[in-house]
């Protein structure tokens, strides 16, 4: 091999070192100043991504709360519009029920009315038949005329018995 030949060594060290220093020098001014500066904006930029994503955390923690807070004030709106549209209709109910019950206490009152006229208008009916028929069931078994005051006086002291 080429490269263990004694007499050529010397050569290849002087060329060994100029290509190193080369190389060095090469790296040391371009490649490594670059890299450093793609590794520097590397860093940046994630060190801007990373404070740029803590404040959108913030803003969305933020926005949360935010929701949150419309969301139970939303509630709260909702079940006091419902309480007060439930509170409105009782209250028409109410009203409505009071309404009815005096009308039927109204009606009551009046066939109450109706019922006592008629009663009396049946129990004096009943009077002239039981006195009628007391007549003529005397008049057929007995044989007697019977007067009418008298039997009149007889059928109203039955009738108050009965009661």
């Amino acid at each position: 091999m080429p490269q263990l030949i004694i007499t050529d060594f010397s050569p290849q060290l002087v060329w060994l070192v100029i290509s190193f220093l080369a190389l060095f020098l090469v790296m040391w001014k371009v490649a490594l100043p670059r890299i450093g500066d793609v590794l520097e904006a590397r860093q940046e930029r994630v060190t801007n991504d990373l404070e740029k994503a803590e404040s959108l955390r913030g803003e969305a923690d933020d926005a949360i709360k935010a929701y949150e807070t419309a969301l139970s004030e939303a509630r709260a709106s909702a079940h006091n519009t419902a309480q007060a549209a439930r509170d409105e209709m009782n209250a028409k109910a109410d009203a409505k029920r009071g309404e009815v019950e005096a009308k039927l206490s109204g009606q009551m009152a009046e066939a109450d009315a109706r019922i006592a006229a008629a009663r009396e208008v049946a129990v004096g009916h009943i009077r002239t038949v039981a006195s009628d028929t007391a007549k003529s069931v005397a008049a057929r078994l007995i044989g007697v005329d019977v007067d009418d005051a008298a039997l009149e006086a007889a059928v109203a002291s039955s009738m108050t018995e009965g009661k």
